[in-house]
């Protein structure tokens, strides 16, 4: 089975380089099943990190990865997030215990702070702080911060990640992000890796797909994961989806295809404002 690739955070924890996302999971009950399935198949395939938020459905979607994870808590690697308007002191610890119920375990092992609001960031990280202490968390980090956002965090205060939009078409965090991350042992975890599917029909992804005889959804996962220190978390709702993702793990892109897409998805020459979706 392959799953040989990791990511290293700055606490030294290893985890599997691809994950599972499950933004927009549990919102139909019809499909309910299924993706419990897939995410079950995801952890026999080693897909061990699991990012969810309190966001996500209101919180349906952690209801439906702790029906994924019963009886198997301790293979999967739980990734959450607090919204920016509970993200104060004591909004991030109840935000925190309520995601904990809806999962239905002890502890978050990473949990994020979704996006940046209007609460300082001090008072927040002291609220992370304090639930890693009570070992509600294993660690925190954060999501959709940029650069300038990362230089407002206080002094000595270091996130175990910075998740954010990161595809062949959103490159921008390449100029000045991922060099300040990378200064910091901080790795980057890339939502929406294949840009929720808008980039598939691409000629030049298609050309590349059909050269290795993989799929373009594949090769745009290959590309994220070309890099050492990027975790991406594609959403897979079906056990075979799972399976055509993990799939990815085996393509090794040549210059010939990176340069390619290049060409079709130019790097970023200039300060770009980070994305959101």
């Amino acid at each position: 089975m392959t799953q040989a690739r990791t990511v290293t955070f700055p606490s030294g924890i290893r985890v599997p380089a691809l994950g599972q996302g499950t933004w927009h999971m549990g919102d139909d009950p019809a499909r309910r099943s299924e993706e419990i399935a897939a995410l079950r198949r995801g952890l026999d395939l080693g897909l061990t990190v699991i990012d969810t938020a309190e966001m996500y459905g209101s919180g349906a979607a952690e209801e439906l990865v702790a029906e994924a994870i019963r009886g198997r808590r301790d293979e999967a690697f739980l990734v959450s997030k607090v919204l920016p308007s509970h993200a104060d002191r004591k909004g991030t610890v109840d935000a925190c215990h309520a995601s904990l119920r809806r999962l239905r375990t002890d502890r978050i092992d990473l949990y994020l702070l979704h996006w940046r609001g209007g609460i300082p960031l001090g008072r927040t990280v002291e609220a992370l702080e304090s639930l890693v202490t009570e070992g509600s968390i294993g660690a925190w980090g954060v999501s959709n911060l940029d650069v300038d956002d990362l230089t407002d965090l206080p002094d000595g205060a270091l996130p175990q990640t910075d998740q954010v939009l990161y595809n062949l078409s959103r490159r921008g965090p390449e100029f000045d992000l991922f060099p300040y991350c990378r200064e910091r042992s901080i790795p980057i975890m890339a939502y929406s890796p294949v840009e929720q599917g808008r980039l598939l029909g691409h000629k030049a992804l298609k050309a590349v797909a059909a050269a290795h005889g993989m799929s373009p959804v594949q090769v745009a996962l290959a590309w994220v994961l070309r890099h050492d220190d990027v975790l991406a978390i594609p959403k897979a709702s079906t056990a075979a989806h799972v399976e055509e993702n993990h799939a990815s793990l085996e393509l090794h892109l040549t210059d010939d295809d990176l340069h390619t897409l290049d060409k079709a998805f130019p790097p970023p020459t200039r300060k770009q404002p980070l994305e959101m979706l």
